[in-house]
C-alpha cells in the first residue's frame, strides 16, 4: 500500500467530474487500499478518488473508531429518502482545518458496487448518510 497525496482546495482538478468505473479490476481494489492507507493517516472518515488526482467514482469511508469497518462505493448512487434534513459539522481533507454546518438528508439510500464488481444497496441514516 501506499500513501497518496490529498490535493488542497482551491487545486481546479478537485472540480473534475469524475467518471464511472467500467470494471472493478485489480488496479481499483489496489487504489482503494492506498486510500484507506491516505484516509487513516490523514486522519478522515472518507476519502473521494477525485481528492487523490483519480477522476473516478470511488469512494472509501470507515466511521468506527477502530478503522475496522471499511466501506468502499464504486459508482455510488445517493437517493434522498426523507424531505427531512439534519446539520452536520463536515470537514473535509481536501479543506484542511477548515468545519461548517451542513444541512443534509437524515436518511438516504446508497447503490453501489464493491470491490468484487457486484451491486449492494443500503439505506443509511445519520453520519452514514451524510458522509
Amino acid at each position: 500500500m501506499a500513501l497518496l497525496p490529498i490535493l488542497s482546495f482551491p487545486d481546479p482538478r478537485l472540480r473534475t467530474i469524475a467518471k464511472p468505473v467500467n470494471e472493478v479490476t485489480d488496479q481499483i481494489r489496489q487504489l482503494a487500499a492506498d486510500m484507506f492507507e491516505t484516509m487513516y493517516a490523514a486522519p478522515g472518515i472518507g476519502l473521494a478518488a477525485t481528492q487523490v488526482d483519480h477522476h473516478i467514482q470511488l469512494i472509501v469511508m470507515d466511521l468506527s473508531e477502530d478503522h475496522d469497518q471499511p466501506m468502499v462505493f464504486i459508482n455510488p448512487k445517493v437517493t434522498p429518502l426523507t424531505e427531512e434534513t439534519l446539520p452536520y459539522e463536515e470537514g473535509c481533507l481536501s479543506v484542511p482545518q477548515i468545519y461548517d454546518k451542513v444541512e443534509r438528508p437524515s436518511r438516504v439510500k446508497i447503490q453501489a458496487l464493491n470491490l468484487e464488481g457486484e451491486t449492494f444497496e443500503i439505506e443509511a441514516d445519520g453520519l452514514l448518510a451524510v458522509c
